[in-house]
Formats: structure tokens, C-alpha cells, sequence
């Protein structure tokens, strides 16, 4: 139990640690951050409960106020943003990758990782994300989804960055992978 809070809290630290990396904003609001990496990792490493956990946790410190989102952005005011979308599909994401790699025995971790990552941290994220931001920029869903295709390479890479980190710290310490548990 108390291993699972420590990893909960050390993941939503990750989070908000990968915000420091410095973000590109685009011309309609919604920046390119290293965040989403820490969710797919969240996922691809604690599994899917623990790592829905771990970004809820990181969500509600955000929701509270804390500037943890890249760029320094926190508060309730996030959630009327452009971004809204993305921060409310971050647990889900977390829980869709975490739950591939669970259930997805039959493969090497590397491979089983970098798809649930993309399913998780690309297909899921963006479902909420496109609709945010059709919600809040008054757009068609297709406009919305046009917006954020320029996001889906850097997004192939960061998945593919989860699943060697995860592949690799499986090596390193199988115990550590808990989705593997």
C-alpha cells in the first residue's frame, strides 16, 4: 500500500517535472509539451490503475492551483482553455496504456509498451482533446482534429520513448514494471 502512494506521488511528479521542459505554443493555444510522455510512462510502468491514479493526482494539484502544466499554467481557468480536452483525457490515457500492457502478455514488453502507448497516449488522449478543443474554439470536430494533427509525429516518438524506458527499466529492475506484476 504504501509503495503504491509512492509511486503514485513519484509519477505525478514526473509529470510535472517533464513541464519544465521549455513548450512551443501554437498559434491556436495549445502548446507542445514533454507532459504527455509522463502519462504514457504512468501507464506503460504502474499499470492501468496506479497510473490513472498517479495523473488523476497530477490533475487535481493542477485543478487546485498549482503551476504545474507546462508554461506554468494551473487553476480551474485551465479547464476552460483550449487544453481542456487534453488534461481531462491525461487518467485516461494513463489507464488505456497501462491496461494494454497488463493484459497484452503475449509480446516483448518493448513492443506491447510502445503500442499502448500510442493507443493510450495518442488514440485516447485525443479523442477528449479534439472535442475540447472543438468545444472550446467553437469548431467542427474535422476542424479540431486538423488542428492537432501537426502533434501526432512528436507524439509517435514520445511512445516509442515510453516503451524503450519501459522495456528498459523491466531489465534493469523487472520488479519496478508494474504493469508487468
Amino acid at each position: 500500500m504504501e509503495k503504491n502512494l509512492v509511486l503514485i506521488a513519484l509519477f505525478a511528479a514526473l509529470i510535472a517535472a517533464l513541464g519544465l521542459i521549455p513548450q512551443i505554443t501554437l498559434a491556436f493555444g495549445v502548446p507542445i509539451t514533454a507532459q504527455s510522455l509522463g502519462v504514457m510512462l504512468c501507464g506503460t510502468v504502474l499499470g492501468a490503475k496506479r497510473g490513472a491514479l498517479a495523473v488523476g493526482l497530477f490533475v487535481l494539484l493542477v485543478a487546485l492551483g498549482l503551476p504545474l502544466l507546462s508554461g506554468g499554467r494551473g487553476g480551474l481557468g485551465v479547464f476552460q482553455s483550449p487544453t481542456v480536452g487534453f488534461v481531462i483525457g491525461f487518467p485516461i490515457a494513463a489507464f488505456v496504456a497501462g491496461w494494454i500492457v497488463e493484459t497484452w502478455r503475449g509480446g516483448a514488453l518493448l513492443w506491447v509498451a510502445i503500442v499502448g502507448a500510442l493507443l493510450g497516449g495518442v488514440v485516447a488522449l485525443y479523442i477528449p482533446g479534439i472535442i475540447g478543443l472543438s468545444v472550446v474554439l467553437d469548431k467542427t470536430i474535422v476542424e479540431a482534429a486538423k488542428l492537432v494533427a501537426i502533434f501526432i509525429p512528436g507524439d509517435i516518438v514520445k511512445a516509442v520513448i515510453a516503451g524503450l524506458i519501459t522495456s528498459a527499466l523491466a531489465q534493469a529492475r523487472p520488479d519496478s514494471v508494474l504493469s508487468r506484476s
